[in-house]
């Protein structure tokens, strides 16, 4: 769907972005018109992040939230732009099971995941490729382990989002950080989710929307008491003091700006990815250029 001319000659540019706290932090500025975008008329669109990744395929909203495991199929219609992305700085998704398992102990069982495209999935398969993933709505994952595989049918789940902060109160044992195992098998963060744009945007528009959401990023920083208090409405199942920690852990200096050692992170995740099979390549990822950003 094309950006569109709205009233006073502005261009609509739909966003489409995940409905949980550190999303909704990030675009507070803009989604309470904190920040001003003369020429841009934002329409925000909530939706699960694997909900969003089969969307794209459609090239459904102008700029998107997006899995980099799902870009990797998607590089002929999205760039990446070059802020909003979550990092996993020595932590990430989280594998959990009911009772202890070793993290040796996963090949040939039923892994519940959050989406065949989600980069957790992609981080599993590199993880421990003899793992069965068995997709699902993220917020049903834990209640399934939980449950046992007698009654769900998976030994084991994959958590993103509060899940990795509330897995211990829901009883659940933690098999793996896959955020750790990246590190220690990389020395980089975990590339998580990006923010993307149509290629048919043209890169104009493109820059003009990823200046916009760089100033609500910074928005947020520079007034995080109130921003976090915007956000904990999207908080599901956590208090202040867990929101703010996992707004901290996902809406950080990464989230303004990629760097080096971002840009080495996307590279070197999309590399393994496709040497293992899992993903095609070519592992060069492309960034809207930053000139005029």
């Amino acid at each position: 769907m094309a950006a569109r001319q709205a009233a006073g000659k502005s261009v609509e540019i739909r966003l489409a972005h995940s409905p949980d706290s550190d999303d909704a932090f990030m675009f507070y500025g803009l989604a309470t018109r904190k920040v001003r975008t003369p020429g841009l008329k934002f329409t925000h669109v909530l939706a699960d992040i694997e909900t969003l990744n089969q969307a794209a395929k459609e090239e459904r909203y102008d700029v998107t939230a997006m899995s980099f495991h799902a870009y990797a199929y998607l590089r002929d219609k999205y760039l990446l732009l070059d802020c909003g992305a979550s990092f996993g700085e020595n932590y990430g998704p989280i594998i959990v099971a009911a009772r202890n398992i070793k993290k040796d102990g996963l090949a040939g069982r039923r892994v519940a995941v959050p989406g065949t495209l989600t980069t957790a999935t992609l981080a599993l398969r590199l993880f421990e490729p003899r793992a069965e993933p068995v997709p699902m709505p993220f917020d049903r994952i834990m209640e399934a382990v939980q449950q046992g595989p007698e009654k769900s049918g998976v030994e084991a789940g994959l958590l993103i989002h509060e899940g990795q902060l509330i897995y211990a109160q829901a009883g659940l044992h933690r098999v793996a950080d896959l955020g750790q195992w990246w590190w220690e098998r990389t020395h980089l963060p975990l590339p998580l989710g990006a923010n993307t744009m149509r290629r048919a945007l043209g890169p104009e528009l493109g820059r003009q929307a990823a200046r916009a959401i760089r100033l609500s990023v910074r928005y947020a920083l520079e007034h995080r008491e109130e921003a976090l208090n915007y956000a904990m409405q999207f908080a599901r199942d956590m208090d202040v003091e867990q929101a703010d920690k996992f707004v901290g852990m996902y809406v950080n200096r990464w989230t303004l700006g990629y760097g080096e050692d971002g840009r080495k992170a996307v590279n070197e995740l999309l590399r393994q990815g496709a040497e293992a099979g899992i993903i095609p390549g070519p592992a060069e990822p492309e960034f809207l250029s930053e000139e005029s950003l």
